[in-house]
C-alpha cells in the first residue's frame, strides 16, 4: 500500500469512526428528551433547552472528527 492509499484510508476511518459516537449520542439525547416531555409536558422548555444544548456538544466531537480527517487528507 503506498502512502495515498493510506491517507484515504485514514481520513475515511477518522470521519466514519467519529461519526458513530456522536450519531448514537444524539439519538438517545432526543428519545430520552421526548420521553421526559412526555412524562412532564410542563418541564419542555427546560428539557428542550437543555437537548439542544448535549446535540451542540455531541455535534462538536463530529466536527472534530471531520477537522482531523480533513487534516490528515491534505498533509
Amino acid at each position: 500500500m503506498d502512502a495515498e492509499a493510506g491517507k484515504l484510508l485514514g481520513t475515511a476511518l477518522a470521519i466514519g469512526l467519529g461519526a458513530i459516537g456522536p450519531g448514537i449520542g444524539i439519538g438517545i439525547i432526543g428519545g430520552k428528551a421526548v420521553e421526559a416531555i412526555g412524562r412532564n409536558p410542563e418541564a419542555e422548555s427546560k428539557v428542550r433547552t437543555t437537548m439542544i444544548l448535549g446535540i451542540a456538544f455531541a455535534e462538536a466531537v463530529a466536527i472534530y472528527a471531520l477537522v482531523i480527517s480533513l487534516i490528515v487528507k491534505f498533509t
